[in-house]
């Protein structure tokens, strides 16, 4: 198996709109109400993935394998509750496919969200996870990451507590 790592292009945004929203059902779904994930998945419309690939400052890198998207990374400027220490930036979104966990694809990403944001001047990298997944603490502790702070992501009206964690670049 080829995992084929490229940048995201305007015309991915219906691509990345079905991945986004497939893979945080997946892994997430169970846990809401279905207004409040039906909510939440308004953040994973087309038309908002259009806007965010025109926006320079919004960088995504799409997984593929054998020509089908199974994961993607998005880095952006910060939107999380924290005291920078240094340049910034965040990754707000890191999803793979359920069934392509564990086979390689989210440590190929995750070496380019690093040197991406090295490339863009960051000197220190945030992200947030939801404190009952274990198996994203772990991946992003083995990287470096370091707890830094709590705070309540909304999913619909549903508060969930998602840890705030920094890596120094």
């Amino acid at each position: 198996m080829t995992i084929v790592l490229r940048d995201a292009r305007a015309d991915d945004a219906a691509i990345l709109a079905e991945l986004g929203a497939r893979s945080f059902k997946e892994t997430f779904g169970h846990l809401y109400a279905p207004e409040n994930l039906a909510a939440f998945l308004t953040n994973h419309k087309e038309e908002k993935w259009r806007s965010e690939l025109a926006d320079p400052g919004v960088a995504v890198c799409i997984g593929e394998v054998d020509g089908r998207a199974v994961a993607y990374a998005k880095l952006s400027p910060p939107g999380l509750p924290f005291e920078p220490q240094g340049h910034p930036i965040e990754l707000k979104q890191f999803y793979v496919l359920k069934e392509w966990h564990g086979n390689g694809v989210a440590q190929q990403l995750m070496t380019w969200v690093l040197d991406e944001a090295r490339r863009r001047g960051a000197e220190e990298l945030y992200l947030s996870v939801f404190t009952g997944n274990q198996r994203a603490q772990r991946f992003y502790s083995r990287y470096g990451f370091e707890e830094v702070g709590r705070w309540a992501f909304m999913v619909g009206t549903h508060a969930d507590e998602d840890i705030i964690m920094r890596l120094a670049l």
